[in-house]
C-alpha cells in the first residue's frame, strides 16, 4: 500500500496503459481520479469502485487546458487535494515524415505534447499546496530512438523528456518530483495499430519481438508496476530521469 493517502490522476485512463496504472494505483492505495475523453473511462471507475477504491471519472478534452483543469479540480473537491498526477493520454498517426499531414502533426501534438504541458501547469498548484508530490508523464523509447513510421511521435515523445526535465529543476526546491516512464512495445491497441499498418503484419510482430532479450512485449500492468514505484515514497529521490520499460531493446545494438 504504497500509495495510501495519496490522491492520483491518472489521463488517458480509458484503457491500455492508463487503465492499468489506474489498477495498480488504487491497489496501492491511493484515490483516483481516471481521466479519458473517451466513454470507457467510466468503465475504467465503476470497475475500481467495484473493488472498493475511491475513484471518481472525468470526461475531458487533455488537449486543453481546461480538460486538465478538470481534472485537478475533480481531484482537489472530491479527495481534498493532489500528490501525484500522471499525464499517459496520447494519440498516435502512423506514416513517414512525408506521409504525416498538418492535421496528423496538430492531432498528435494537441495531446501528446501540448496537453502534456497543460497538465503540469494545472497540477502544479495543487501539488505545491500539499508540500510536493510526483508529475509522471508516459514518454516512450521512441523519444530516445527513432522509428520510420513514427517520426511525429517520436518527436513528441522527445519533447516531453526535454519538458519532464525542465520542470524537474525547477520544481525539486518545492519537493515535486518529475519523471518519465518509457516503454517500449506494450501490448495495447495502439501498439496493434501498429503492426497492422505493416505490409506483414505476422513476420514484423515476430521481427520485433524477436529483438527484445526478454522475447516478449510489454504487458500494461508492467509499466503500471514501473509507474506506482515513481509515484511513491520509494521513488523520493529520483527527479528528472527516464525509467526504461522496454524489456532490455535498448542495451543491444542489433
Amino acid at each position: 500500500m504504497r500509495l495510501a493517502g495519496k490522491v492520483a490522476v491518472v489521463t488517458g485512463a480509458a484503457g491500455g496503459i492508463g487503465t492499468a496504472c489506474a489498477r495498480r494505483f488504487a491497489a496501492e492505495g491511493a484515490r483516483v481520479v481516471c481521466v479519458d475523453v473517451a466513454e470507457a473511462v467510466e468503465a475504467t471507475a465503476a470497475e475500481l469502485a467495484a473493488g472498493g477504491a475511491e475513484v471518481a471519472a472525468v470526461r475531458a478534452d487533455l488537449s486543453t487546458r481546461a480538460g486538465n483543469d478538470e481534472a485537478v479540480r475533480t481531484a482537489v473537491e472530491r479527495f481534498g487535494g493532489l500528490d501525484v498526477f500522471h499525464a499517459n493520454a496520447a494519440r498516435q498517426r502512423i506514416g513517414r515524415a512525408e506521409a504525416t499531414g498538418v492535421e496528423d502533426w496538430e492531432a498528435m501534438e494537441a495531446t501528446n505534447l501540448r496537453g502534456v504541458f497543460f497538465g503540469a501547469q494545472a497540477a502544479l498548484p495543487a501539488l505545491r499546496a500539499r508540500g510536493g508530490g510526483a508529475i509522471l508523464i508516459t514518454a516512450s523509447v521512441l523519444g530516445i530512438v527513432g522509428d520510420a513510421d513514427l517520426p511525429a511521435y517520436g518527436a513528441m515523445k522527445g519533447g516531453v523528456r526535454a519538458l519532464a526535465r525542465s520542470l524537474a529543476a525547477a520544481h525539486g526546491p518545492e519537493n515535486i518530483r518529475v519523471n518519465t516512464i518509457c516503454p517500449g512495445d506494450v501490448d495495447t491497441p495502439m501498439v496493434r495499430d501498429y503492426f497492422a499498418f505493416q505490409p506483414d503484419p505476422e513476420a514484423a510482430l515476430r521481427a520485433v519481438t524477436d529483438r527484445y532479450p526478454l522475447r516478449r512485449f510489454a504487458a500494461p500492468e508492467d509499466v503500471a508496476a514501473a509507474a506506482a514505484f515513481l509515484a511513491s515514497d520509494d521513488a523520493a529521490y529520483i527527479t528528472g530521469t527516464d525509467l526504461i520499460v522496454d524489456g532490455g531493446l535498448l542495451a543491444q545494438v542489433y
